[in-house]
């Protein structure tokens, strides 16, 4: 089948997806204006009182350790900012709106939203640590959806999806991305880039995501994100935090560090901040279901 076929049928299958909750486009177009503000997106979301509990779950979660119970959707926004609450709130839409339960042997969602809550918990410290604060809800939804291709290729191109899992468990040598390309045509970055891209995502969310595993990153997307991604993306997997998927244990890029002027010292604090957070990420989870 060639690639353009292919991206034609992909697109097809993603348009078999539910739509997601009427509030997620209100959110993903106060994200993209420069005037939106706490009430804003308390507005928005008491709309949805499904959303709402969910989130006051989260902020209750152990993940947050907040030593008094946050009742009302103005204090989770008080306490964790308004970006953040904006980004859960899409997180939680978006995971809601997928499908769940596996197709594939060796590929397990549980493991893989852990794995990604990881990533997304070292995102939002890097925003903390390197100067990117104010994005730090940006970069929490990117490390969580960083993998979503993954499950639009196991839910929907299952028997090619088992093939990657077989090839890449069986040789214990080849990173799943690469069998993903070799097998399907696309990797799940790319996949998850164009299932973000029909939800209407802003590329600074969606951008990312699909070069992630791209040796390549093109104009206008931003290096410094790709490289926050790539990064929080190995250490979980050092750690056994969650499983995406992936028998083959990469290693962190030079480049990347390089990207972000990262010393060796800053990295192990990554680490140990990320094992630290291993049972809260397990709470996160939980809270998030």
């Amino acid at each position: 089948m060639e690639k353009k076929e292919l991206r034609a049928k992909i697109y097809s299958k993603i348009d078999e997806l539910p739509t997601l909750p009427a509030v997620i486009p209100k959110l993903l177009s106060l994200t993209e204006s420069d005037r939106s503000n706490a009430s804003d997106v308390t507005d928005v979301i008491f709309r949805d009182p499904a959303l709402t509990s969910k989130i006051l779950k989260v902020a209750n979660s152990a993940y947050y350790g907040f030593s008094q119970e946050i009742s009302n959707l103005e204090r989770a926004v008080a306490l964790l900012g308004f970006n953040m609450v904006k980004s859960l709130a899409l997180s939680i839409g978006v995971i809601h709106s997928l499908p769940s339960g596996k197709k594939s042997l060796n590929f397990s969602q549980e493991g893989l939203w852990i794995h990604s809550l990881a990533v997304a918990t070292v995102m939002q410290e890097f925003g903390e640590r390197f100067g990117k604060g104010d994005d730090k809800g940006h970069l929490f939804i990117i490390g969580l959806l960083h993998d979503i291709g993954k499950i639009v290729l196991d839910q929907f191109f299952s028997e090619l999806f088992q093939q990657v899992l077989e090839e890449t468990h069986n040789r214990g040598k080849a990173e799943l991305y690469m069998a993903e390309r070799r097998v399907i045509g696309f990797d799940h970055g790319e996949v998850g880039a164009m299932l973000l891209t029909r939800w209407r995502f802003p590329d600074m969310i969606s951008n990312p995501i699909e070069f992630h595993h791209q040796t390549e990153i093109p104009e206008g997307t931003d290096a410094n994100d790709v490289a926050i991604l790539r990064i929080a993306n190995v250490l979980p997997q050092e750690l056994g935090l969650g499983d995406e998927g992936n028998p083959v244990s990469p290693e962190i890029d030079e480049e990347d560090l390089k990207i972000l002027k990262m010393k060796e010292k800053e990295l192990e604090d990554m680490r140990a901040y990320l094992h630290g957070a291993r049972d809260g990420i397990y709470s996160l989870f939980s809270a998030m279901s």
